[in-house]
């Protein structure tokens, strides 16, 4: 079981993250958000990206904070995503509200995330 974050598995590209917020489908489990759309020309299975708004967290010391919690809960859990994929997809996380919440109740929300995200893949044709 391969629980690394690489390079090659970070959402970076402009054309990828513009066609998440235009074309993307969203997943929530509060306070966390999933937004993702299929790749057809990925070479990895999956590529993320975290994102904690500014709205919310005005220091940038406890966005990157979450931040590093969401790319932590991403790359430990990543295998209930990864199981049930088809096709590549690129997928955007956030973290959505001024409560600050303990890695354990994150980490437990992004993992009832990931099976809902799984559920809605396997509902969809």
């Amino acid at each position: 079981m391969n629980q690394t974050y690489p390079k090659t598995e970070k959402l970076k590209k402009k054309k990828y993250i513009d066609l998440l917020f235009s074309e993307g489908r969203t997943v929530t489990k509060y306070p966390l958000r999933l937004v993702y759309v299929p790749v057809k020309d990925l070479e990895v299975p999956l590529q993320m990206g975290v994102s904690v708004s500014k709205r919310y967290f005005k220091k940038a010391v406890d966005r990157n904070y979450f931040k590093r919690v969401l790319r932590e809960c991403y790359r430990l859990n990543k295998q209930i995503l990864l199981n049930d994929l088809q096709e590549p997809y690129v997928m955007m996380f956030f973290y959505q509200t001024k409560e600050r919440l303990t890695y354990t109740e994150i980490e437990e929300k992004t993992k009832q995330l990931f099976e809902k995200f799984t559920d809605t893949l396997q509902k969809t044709p």
